[in-house]
């Protein structure tokens, strides 16, 4: 869904919730009702969709989520890999259990982005950085989205 249908479908005052979508890890952040601000949340250390899906509905009970942002890995010439497709197919099935409206966010540099800043501005060690980056990234890419839907 493109983002200009996806703001017609938002609910007022219901948060958002913003994916950093990997393999091993699935980083999550979380608006507040009023979507100015992404906070990062937690961080899903991947074993089965399944426990994904029960993860994230869990949350959208407990936090009154409306609606999902997922990072989308664009390759830098703006094509989409597998991985790009990976994120795809993993939306459609959350959405086949939890029938939110959805969008993508061009995630491109985000987790590079987040790394420099956790390296720069937060002094954060190796090891502290690998426990908060996908979260962190996950509210960077939902950011982005929550800034967009202001304008």
């Amino acid at each position: 869904m493109e983002l200009t249908e996806f703001k017609a479908t938002l609910k007022p005052h219901t948060a958002i919730m913003g994916f950093d979508y990997g393999e091993k890890r699935l980083g999550i952040a979380v608006s507040d009702p009023l979507w100015l601000v992404a906070t990062a949340q937690k961080i899903i250390f991947r074993t089965s969709l399944c426990q994904d899906i029960a993860v994230i509905g869990k949350m959208v009970d407990e936090r009154q989520i409306g609606a999902f942002i997922y990072g989308l890995p664009r390759q830098m010439d703006g094509a989409e890999g597998s991985t790009a497709a990976a994120v795809r197919n993993f939306a459609a099935e959350v959405f086949k259990k939890i029938p939110l409206p959805y969008a993508f966010w061009d995630e491109r540099l985000s987790s590079r982005a987040m790394e420099n800043f956790l390296i720069k501005e937060a002094d954060l060690s190796r090891a502290r950085r690998k426990q908060v980056l996908d979260s962190s990234s996950a509210a960077y890419i939902l950011q982005g989205a929550l800034d967009w839907l202001k304008r």
